[in-house]
């Protein structure tokens, strides 16, 4: 049944009351409203085929839910509500992250991969389905992934190679495409390991680290791009130093700072522009404190987070506690001793990730600031 309402522009706005089940009845008569001439070749569905009416009550629209294809869940990593509540049991996280687990044991011995990781903190039905995408790729095309044996596989959001030399699977790009361009990328990698040797002989012995857990992850494209910078630079002012007078110092090159300064866990972050007397001054004023021991201090930290992750598991019963990559030690121990002071009830069997924001995860898993507000 179709009816119209005229608006004062000279469009029409038709609203449709649903009589019958039948999608093909349904259709057709939309049609004869609408456009005559188009059916008129056409077959009244009713006189050829027995459908199935039930009008609704009081002449109202019946609710008739969307069943999307299994194939829109894999892709989006959203629940089927649909086929959860059905199975034994119904949908559980628990159940979820055996299944995550399962698959992630599975993919990683078929492939013979070192690990599995993710660049984001992402549901656990959508990890589900970045790794059944992966295990049918390799069903279907066994040697497209045969690069990918022995590293360590990263789903993010850019394919590629990090600068720790782990292999990225962008979320939306083609994976047997990277696995094509890997033998480019390992030639980078090694140039980035010889430049880091360089930059050590250079600098006194002092070791060029990476730092993948504390930051967004960095393709060596442009790892590699900032060694060479930072390297020019060095190779041009011809710093006099000892080969060993600076041993024991770490160093991270970062493109976003523009003052040398020492991090909590014990290594200098060096902006890649930085000046090399200017660089030369600060290292050797903080290798030369008296009673300076990065190295301890990172070790006391480290085993600090640890104990106060394990006080704040038993003692508010939670299921999991967990960081994201950009929450620091310092930051985790603070927050975890507040949450331990507080010990709200509510909590009890939460998994919990330490973030910068407030969210829920598709899976349930609740993301909490580091600095959050009672």
């Amino acid at each position: 049944m179709c009816s119209q309402t005229s608006w004062p522009q000279g469009s029409a706005q038709w609203s449709f009351t649903l009589h019958t089940y039948d999608v093909l009845s349904t259709v057709w008569n939309v049609l004869k409203v609408l456009q005559p001439a188009h059916v008129k070749h056409m077959k009244d569905p009713q006189n050829s085929v027995e459908t199935s009416k039930r009008p609704p009550e009081g002449g109202g629209a019946f609710y008739r839910p969307i069943r999307w294809h299994k194939s829109y869940y894999s892709f989006t990593g959203f629940k089927d509500l649909s086929r959860s509540c059905s199975r034994p049991g119904g949908w559980s996280p628990l159940s979820s992250c055996e299944e995550l687990n399962r698959l992630k044991k599975e993919l990683s011995r078929t492939l013979d991969l070192s690990d599995i990781r993710w660049q984001r903190s992402w549901g656990v039905a959508h990890r589900c389905s970045q790794l059944q995408s992966l295990s049918r790729l390799s069903q279907q095309d066994p040697g497209a992934l045969r690069n990918l044996r022995g590293h360590t596989v990263m789903f993010a959001d850019q394919s590629g190679l990090n600068a720790s030399g782990h292999i990225m699977l962008g979320t939306m790009d083609v994976h047997h495409q990277c696995s094509s361009r890997l033998p480019s990328y390992h030639s980078l990698l090694q140039q980035s390991a010889w430049l880091k040797e360089r930059i050590s002989l250079l600098l006194g012995g002092t070791q060029v680290v990476h730092k993948e857990r504390l930051g967004p992850i960095q393709p060596v494209t442009e790892h590699y791009s900032t060694l060479n910078t930072f390297h020019k630079s060095l190779i041009s002012r011809r710093l006099r130093l000892h080969p060993r007078s600076m041993q024991g110092l770490s160093m991270s090159l970062e493109n976003d700072r523009t003052n040398p300064s020492l991090h909590e866990m014990g290594y200098f972050i060096i902006p890649a522009t930085c000046d090399p007397p200017k660089l030369q001054c600060s290292c050797r004023a903080t290798h030369l404190r008296p009673g300076s021991a990065p190295n301890a201090e990172t070790s006391e930290l480290q085993a600090e987070e640890a104990a106060v992750v394990k006080l704040c598991l038993h003692n508010l019963s939670l299921s999991s506690l967990s960081k994201e990559p950009s929450v620091s030690s310092s930051q985790m121990i603070m927050c975890c001793n507040r949450l331990v002071e507080q010990r709200s009830p509510l909590m009890q069997g939460l998994h919990i990730c330490v973030s910068q924001f407030y969210s829920v995860m598709q899976d349930g898993d609740l993301c909490v600031p580091w600095d959050w507000k009672s």
